[in-house]
Order: C-alpha cells, then structure tokens, then sequence
C-alpha cells in the first residue's frame, strides 16, 4: 500500500513538490520564529537574573531654581539614615546607599572614563553581585573612607588588558585607590548600559573625596531587597509611608523622592517578549493553514484524474478502506517529507539569522516537536476529505468517467 502511494506521487513529481512546497515553508517559518522567539525570552531572563531579585531603586527628588527643574536623582532628599532606616523595615532583606557618577580612570599610559558607584558592603547582597577575584571591601573601609576599589570586566579589560588587576593601584580623580576584587561579569541591563563597566568604591570615598555632597550624608539613591517577590507590595507601600514621615511630608504634598520597582519593570518586559513570541508563532501557523488548504486542493484534483483507475482497482476486488488507506498514505507521506524539509530549513534559518545579526536564538526541542505534530495533523487533517471522496466513489461510474 505504501509503495502505491509512493509510485502514485512519483508519477507527478512535479505537483507534489508544489503540495509540499506550502508545509516546508509553514514548518520552517515556525521553527525560525519560535526560535527568535525563545531567545529574546532567554535574553530577558537573563537580564533579570543579573539585574538581581525583588529589587526597588529609590532616587532622590528633584531642585528647582527659578522655575526650572532639575530631573530626579539631582535633589538632596534622601540619606543614609533613610537607608538604615529602611532596612529595618519588616519584609526588607538589605538596603544599600548609593552615589554614583563618572570619572576618568588612569593606570600607567592606559585611561578609560567608566561609572563609579560609591556604596556600602550591601550593595552586592541587594544586586546578587558575586567577587570574581580578591575580596570586596568592608564596614570599616566604609567608616575610614579608605581608597579601595572593586572593578568590572569592561573596565578591567580596558585599563589592564589580561593582567590581573587585583592589588594594582589606578587613580580617580588624581587620587590613588588599591583593586580589591574583579567583579564576575553582568552584562548588558535592561536599557542597554553595560553593567560590568564599572568601578565600586566606599560610600564615603565617594561623598568626600570623589564626588563630594551638598550636604553631609545626603545620597543620589538607594537600591532595597524585597525578601520575597510576593510582599513586594507590602514593603512599596512601607518604604513610602516611612519616607514621608522621615521627610516631615504633610497629607496633600508631593513625595520627594521617586520609587521604582524593578522586578515589576522586569517582568512586563518578559511577558511583553512571552506575547510577542506568541504572535510570531501564530502568525508562522497561518502559513501551516495554507500549506494544509494546497494538500487538499491537489488531492482532490488527483481523485479526479485518476477517478478510473480507482474504478479499475474496485473490480477487481478492493475494498472502500484500501483506496482510503492508499490516498490518506500519500497525503501522510507529502506532509512528513514536507515537515522534515521544513524543520531543516527553519533550523538552518535560525543559524543564519544568529550569524548574521547576532541575534539570540534557541531551537528547541519543543518547538522542533510542536511544529512537526501541528504540521503533520493539518496535511492529514486536510487529506483526509480527499481520500474519503475517493473511497467512496461509485466502481460502475468510476469505470465509466473518462
């Protein structure tokens, strides 16, 4: 039965290429836009990882002279004590001060302008931030206003090459400062800024010999870690109620500060590129539709021209469930040959598309499966009307048709 079929298709090479062509070009559109697809969500996730968990960045207000207003972060509305302050609040994991700016960093011949992030030991616990190398400063080169630093990949790479930059001295500002550690690498964050061009100094080096303050103790933001993700809420709302009586904010008047939850931020990035994955994927599956529509219309065409021959084969003894076996093979066969096809081109697709934009792309085993089976029951799906209208055709009519 299976060699029938296969004589019959061959008979027509031609056309069953062209019934093939709709699913080789329906699968291979689904695999090559699962495949963006996947990897723009593994990208994102990966982006939340290194960004770090349940976190919330709370930037100072912002000044107004004459009128004009500064952007946030440029006011002096939050400190230290609104950071230890919130740390002790229930649900609040550590909060880390923050003072950052930029600077032009010089070792030997070689300089490089990177971000400098004066903050405490905190820091790396509230941003999941590992030490590569060497030892992260401590509570006392905080209080001593020691000139320690840690570095980023970026900017090692920069300033040092493949040397080890731990224990080497560069300075900033004129002012010379000992590598600790090497920070392990991040990668880019969500806004496309490269996390690991960066150097870490204590808070209190930055205030007082880096950046200086308007005002003693007075810090640009402070980044908090919620516990857990599902009391985010609870701690949004107690860090805003703890800050305005901190602030002396009576009912009715502006919060001076601005809070941004992260994790939130994060996650409607990822459901966002979860949707748009989704959309690709069915927009590809309309082209499967297609290729199953073409399947019918040239099976129907074929039970036509060859309306005698299945005449012929009932005289002499077949049977309803033979012709419907034989033309429902030939559609199997056309759909499989054309997935298996599809699969090769998508893959290969998605290859050249990684090669070429430097797109993120995973093929995965899911994706290959999905659009193989979906494939296979749309060409089957679509046969299978054919291959009855055959099965049922009349022998004395069949053998008179001409």
């Amino acid at each position: 039965m299976l060699g029938e079929a296969w004589r019959a298709m061959g008979a027509n090479r031609l056309r069953t290429l062209l019934t093939m062509l709709g699913m080789v070009i329906g699968v291979g559109a689904v695999v090559l836009m699962m495949s963006i697809g996947e990897g723009a969500q593994y990208a994102i996730k990966q982006t939340i990882s290194a960004l770090g968990s349940n976190l919330f960045i709370l930037r100072a207000g912002y000044t107004s002279t004459s009128g004009a207003r500064s952007g946030s972060g440029s006011g002096n509305t939050l400190t230290v004590e609104d950071a230890d302050a919130i740390a002790e609040l229930p649900g609040v994991e550590s909060a880390a001060p923050i003072h950052p700016g930029n600077a032009q960093i010089v070792y030997g011949p070689n300089n490089w302008n990177t971000s400098i992030i004066g903050t405490t030991p905190t820091y790396f616990d509230a941003r999941s931030w590992t030490i590569a190398s060497g030892s992260a400063f401590t509570a006392s080169d905080v209080r001593s206003a020691t000139r320690v630093a840690l570095i980023g990949k970026t900017a090692a790479q920069n300033l040092f090459g493949d040397d080890n930059p731990v224990g080497k001295t560069i300075r900033i500002q004129q002012r010379p400062f000992v590598i600790l550690g090497t920070l392990a690498g991040k990668g880019q964050s969500m806004d496309g800024r490269d996390q690991d061009d960066t150097i870490i100094i204590p808070l209190t080096t930055a205030q007082r010999q880096v950046f200086g303050t308007q005002f003693p103790g007075s810090v640009r933001m402070v980044m908090v870690k919620a516990a857990t993700q599902e009391i985010m809420p609870t701690v949004e709302k107690s860090m805003i109620e703890l800050l305005r009586q901190r602030h002396r904010l009576r009912e009715g008047m502006e919060n001076d500060f601005f809070l941004r939850n992260l994790t939130a931020m994060a996650d409607s990035a990822a459901e966002s590129t979860r949707i748009m994955s989704l959309l690709l994927g069915a927009i590809a599956s309309v082209s499967l539709l297609v290729g199953g529509i073409g399947i019918m219309n040239i099976m129907l065409v074929s039970v036509t021209e060859r309306t005698r021959e299945i005449g012929i084969r009932m005289a002499i003894g077949a049977r309803e469930r033979d012709i419907l076996t034989q033309f429902l093979l030939e559609a199997i066969i056309i759909s499989v040959v054309g997935c298996f096809i599809g699969l090769l081109l998508g893959i290969g697709g998605a290859l050249l598309v990684n090669q070429l934009t430097d797109t993120m792309v995973i093929i995965s085993g899911s994706s290959v499966v999905v659009a193989f089976s979906v494939a296979a029951t749309v060409g089957i799906f679509f046969g299978f009307y054919p291959a009855r209208k055959a099965a049922q055709l009349d022998p004395i009519e069949a053998l008179r048709y001409q």
